[in-house]
């Protein structure tokens, strides 16, 4: 099968992107590194009219480290997020996330804001940038704004950007209060699609877990953070045991929406979290 005729155009400019974008009545769709749109398009699982190719846009790329935040261009390539050594240093989840991201030949050409945008419900960047409470930066001809991450995502690939926004960067805080892990299960082959995965922050004190963030992947049409696992994990010792962590994930992820093996997503979150606190537990005892 091969995608609909639609029209393409490649500006080089942002401005160019807004006004191809600003096309009432016709569906226009940004085209970043393509991994995921092509395949819709070639199976015909969208239409558009139009194409807006990002990849010849000055200014979309790059990764800027402040003292207080991180910002990264919507355009950045997640092999560089990978391999970025004052990145690295600086938010070592980002760039461990980024390198569970299928393969290097995958990772090359896609981006984070396209990963943002395709909101696929296991995707390592969106489930990231949940955790770390990041911000979404769109633009558009009426202006410009700012999304939480939390927000972005509306459901399984649909977030809240207009038809005429396209995102530009995202902003990730640097609070330093919390240390991150993420971890996944991924499927056998070629590309090793998330199953389920976990995105855990912590700080502790004294041997015992004193503040704690959890964001689950894969268990629902989005990221979800659970607060009830976190309140349970606060002021207990960091190396266990957790009795009741697994059932406690299953019974926070699967009240909603979700696909048929949910409970079964669900318990292999549950089980990552588990193998998080015990390597968080044997980094403290070194």
């Amino acid at each position: 099968m091969t995608a609909v005729a639609f029209d393409y155009t490649a500006p080089t400019t942002l401005d160019g992107v807004l006004r191809a974008l600003d096309a009432p009545g016709r569906t226009v769709t940004p085209l970043a590194g393509g991994q995921s749109l092509v395949p819709l398009l070639t199976h015909r699982q969208i239409r558009p009219d139009a194409v807006v190719d990002l990849n010849t846009v000055a200014g979309l790329t790059g990764i800027d480290i402040g003292p207080d935040r991180v910002r990264i261009g919507a355009m950045t390539r997640l092999r560089d997020v990978e391999r970025h050594r004052a990145l690295a240093a600086a938010l070592p989840v980002l760039a461990s996330a980024a390198a569970c991201v299928a393969h290097p030949h995958i990772r090359v050409r896609s981006t984070l804001g396209g990963s943002l945008c395709h909101a696929a419900p296991a995707a390592e960047m969106p489930t990231v940038a949940v955790a770390l409470g990041a911000g979404v930066v769109l633009r558009s001809a009426r202006g410009v704004r700012s999304v939480p991450a939390a927000r972005f995502a509306t459901g399984a690939g649909t977030t809240v950007r207009a038809p005429d926004e396209v995102v530009t960067e995202v902003v990730f805080p640097r609070t330093g209060e919390l240390a991150w892990t993420f971890t996944e299960l991924c499927t056998r082959g070629s590309t090793g699609y998330p199953v389920a995965g976990v995105c855990l922050g912590l700080r502790v004190g004294d041997g015992l877990v004193r503040a704690a963030r959890v964001v689950a992947s894969g268990c629902g049409p989005l990221p979800l953070r659970l607060p009830g696992v976190e309140a349970a994990l606060v002021d207990r010792a960091v190396t266990g045991p957790h009795p009741g962590l697994i059932a406690a994930v299953i019974a926070e992820t699967t009240g909603g929406r979700g696909p048929e093996d949910q409970e079964y997503r669900a318990e292999v979150a549950g089980v990552l979290l588990t193998r998080a606190l015990a390597a968080r537990a044997d980094e403290e005892g070194r």
